[in-house]
């Protein structure tokens, strides 16, 4: 778990976490809303209390303050997500357009690199 939130540290810092959207973006959306903190009572997990648990939930890892590595299937590809989630007005947890998704492949280099990573971390 460790190594997660290691890997999430570093992959904060990278421009795909802080990415401007292109000019062909559409002005018509309204702009995403800053985050609140959940009442007592109410889940830290994503989709709030009032789903309940689900299989989904199961494979969510916190890392940081709204900030969640989720293994999921996507079209019967397996993908690893790093990424941040933002609270709606009904209090259930969305995920956020800041983050990352890997293939297995992916993932496997990049945790092969960690001790690379964390030098490369001390030397700077």
């Amino acid at each position: 778990l460790q190594a997660v939130r290691d890997v999430f540290t570093l992959l904060s810092g990278l421009d795909i976490f802080n990415f401007e959207r292109s000019a062909k973006r559409k002005k018509t959306s309204a702009p995403e809303k800053p985050a609140k903190k959940p009442k007592s009572g109410e889940s830290s997990r994503p989709g709030g209390s009032s789903k309940g648990s689900s299989n989904s939930d199961d494979n969510m890892f916190q890392i940081g303050k709204m900030r969640y590595v989720s293994v999921r299937d996507f079209k019967g590809k397996v993908l690893i997500d790093i990424r941040e989630y933002w609270m709606n007005q009904d209090g259930e947890m969305k995920p956020g357009k800041k983050g990352i998704s890997l293939n297995p492949e992916q993932w496997s280099q990049l945790k092969d690199q960690i001790s690379e990573i964390d030098d490369a971390i001390k030397r700077i």
